[in-house]
């Protein structure tokens, strides 16, 4: 395979009965200090099942897909999921603002700016792509705690860019993971659910995202619907097989013809090219090549032998 630029440009269950809250075992396995027993810490009385009151926290594409599943859940009233939901994001130069709040605009629920959290009470947290770190006082303030929406089979592809990561290494296996927040630490708290799927081959990142997003937002109305038997349930994340995935770069974009593959140029395109493109050198100009086409050996092999015969038969000429 070779590649030519087409364009370019320079557990146990929890117990009934009245007034019986949310069983310790889940702070505990979470890491987390706090009240147990039926009250919050705030005096509050805590629920013991649906419906939730919700706060949610997220910013992109992949988060708004959650949100949009939590808000369809709270306008059924038939399943009585969740009754209230409010949403956290994060500033943004856009005047729209980020997709998530576009969607909670929309769907005219509160909506709140970080770090302001807003004031209310609120049974559990959501959190999907945020990247803001949470305090352990902030969790605390929910009775389940806040849940994390994950789109990586974690302990695998930790941090902020785990779908990226996924189509730049080639991974043939990805999923989400539902997962408890733990304070002061990204993406290494309780599992309480966990789905593999296949990735799609040459899929690129943007086209693995949809998919992750709507498994997602499935998985976490699930864990919602057994809140309390899922958090009392919650497994360790394994200490074998732990990846971390930063964020990328402009010099993550930078192709390196003498070190990388076919293969890896191409899978670097299907994992940033729509968000950076990829850059070269071209006679000490750095130029951006904005599309790709992978070409097979035969084929190219061909062309080159045509490009030889013609160039041969123009010097013919000449003379």
């Amino acid at each position: 395979m070779r590649v030519l630029v087409r364009r370019c440009w320079g557990p146990r269950p929890v117990g009934g009965g009245a007034g019986r809250g949310p069983s310790p075992q889940w702070r505990a396995l979470a890491g987390l200090s706090g009240c147990p027993g039926g009250e919050d810490g705030r005096g509050t009385r805590v629920r013991e099942k649906p419906p939730w009151r919700v706060l949610f926290f997220g910013t992109d594409q992949f988060s708004r897909e959650a949100l949009r599943a939590l808000h369809a859940a709270r306008e059924n009233k038939e399943e009585e999921l969740i009754e209230k939901l409010e949403v956290v994001t994060v500033p943004s130069p856009s005047p729209k603002g980020l997709p998530v709040k576009q969607y909670a605009v929309q769907a005219q629920l509160p909506v709140y700016e970080w770090p302001d959290v807003g004031s209310g009470e609120y049974d559990v947290g959501v959190v999907a792509s945020f990247g803001r770190l949470l305090s352990e006082a902030l969790i605390l303030k929910f009775p389940y705690g806040i849940l994390n929406v994950h789109p990586s089979c974690l302990p695998r592809w930790r941090g902020p860019a785990p779908i990226i990561h996924t189509v730049l290494h080639g991974d043939t296996i990805t999923g989400v993971t539902i997962m408890q927040i733990r304070p002061k630490r990204f993406d290494v708290g309780p599992i309480l659910k966990q789905e593999t799927i296949p990735v799609p081959p040459k899929s690129t990142a943007k086209e693995l995202e949809v998919v992750l997003s709507r498994l997602g937002a499935s998985m976490l109305i699930s864990v919602l619907k057994n809140l309390p038997e899922s958090l009392n349930n919650g497994r360790q994340q394994p200490t074998e097989g732990v990846t971390h995935a930063p964020k990328i770069s402009a010099r993550t974009s930078c192709i390196k013809w003498e070190e990388q593959s076919s293969e890896e140029i191409f899978r670097l395109h299907r994992a940033i090219g729509n968000i950076i493109p990829l850059q070269t050198l071209w006679m000490d100009n750095t130029i951006k090549l904005l599309d790709l086409v992978e070409v097979n050996s035969s084929v190219l092999t061909g062309w080159l032998d045509w490009c030889s015969v013609s160039d041969a038969q123009e010097n013919t000429n000449s003379y």
